[in-house]
């Protein structure tokens, strides 16, 4: 009988560097939500890749960074409580020849960490062969990584050569998963987060991380293929509420366009969306409405 491998795959690394553009490549499909802005991503998400004789479910994990509220302390712990639930640890970086601040705090998390650790150096595009090598050099004497492999996750060069490295890290198994099937996400979350997503690009630099997108109500007309999605974006200032709406309406109802035509895609099925903005001061620091918002300390 054939060998089949499976396992578990933590995407790590400080925010904006690529993971969850990584994630999608290696799937095919977009199941994270990317920006140009950092700590997009705020929970752990969990995505599949399912081939002829391995399956690998990767956890795409918020970026880590030293917190300055609850949702970051929420959002770092996310991230390194998968360090040893996983087979292999991916870490990414951007090709600098020093290591940054920010990345010197990952390594101090992966310090204690038995799982074996890959480094990917991402936006392989960006430098020339002699500054990779000197990244390599760099890096290879601060950490015992099991690999290094540089890759451009928005150009997909080299993810072929990453695959094959995930592969040999992976033990014998079941397929945990359908074949078919691409992410674990309930249907509610994707759309909120491909609404914050939108948010994220559209809005300005002040406001996208004090934002958080509910679902109200997500129903499929009776007799007709129509979904009927109500979802409520909250901010954090009464000020942002208006630059959110914008004027007349104009920049609420480009959110809600955008974000419509992703969720039909992913969904495969028509959307009417029905967007509506409220001010919930201090959210972030807020237990009670991180948990009403999903970010609920049970699951870190």
């Amino acid at each position: 009988m054939k060998k089949f491998y499976s396992g578990f795959v933590s995407l790590v690394g400080k925010p904006n560097v690529g993971k969850s553009t990584l994630m999608n490549c290696l799937i095919g499909e977009k199941i994270a939500i990317t920006s140009h802005k950092p700590q997009t991503t705020r929970n752990k998400i969990t995505s599949i890749l399912t081939k002829d004789d391995f399956q690998c479910v990767f956890l795409d994990t918020p970026g880590i960074h030293k917190p300055k509220h609850k949702l970051g302390e929420y959002m770092v712990k996310s991230a390194t409580n998968t360090f040893s639930d996983v087979d292999l640890v991916l870490f990414l970086i951007e090709p600098t020849d020093r290591i940054t601040e920010k990345d010197e705090f990952v390594l101090e998390c992966l310090a204690n960490v038995k799982t074996p650790v890959v480094l990917v150096i991402n936006k392989l595009d960006t430098v020339d062969r002699e500054k990779m090598v000197q990244v390599v050099e760099t890096y290879k004497n601060r950490f015992p990584f099991a690999e290094i492999v540089p890759i451009s996750a928005m150009k997909g060069t080299n993810t072929d050569t990453l695959l094959k490295v995930i592969k040999q890290s992976l033990p014998e198994g079941p397929q945990y998963f359908p074949g078919d099937m691409v992410t674990d996400q309930p249907e509610r979350q994707i759309a909120s987060e491909i609404i914050r997503e939108k948010a994220l690009r559209l809005l300005q630099e002040e406001i996208p991380h004090g934002i958080a997108v509910e679902i109200m109500s997500m129903k499929k007309r009776p007799d007709q293929n129509m979904v009927d999605v109500e979802a409520t974006i909250y901010c954090e200032k009464d000020s942002h509420k208006g630059i959110i709406i914008g004027k007349q309406g104009a920049m609420l109802k480009k959110i809600g366009t955008q974000a419509r035509g992703d969720m039909q895609r992913l969904l495969g099925t028509p959307i009417y969306l029905q967007l509506w903005v409220k001010v919930k001061k201090d959210w972030r620091d807020s237990d009670f409405l991180l948990k009403n918002f999903g970010y609920d300390k049970k699951n870190m």
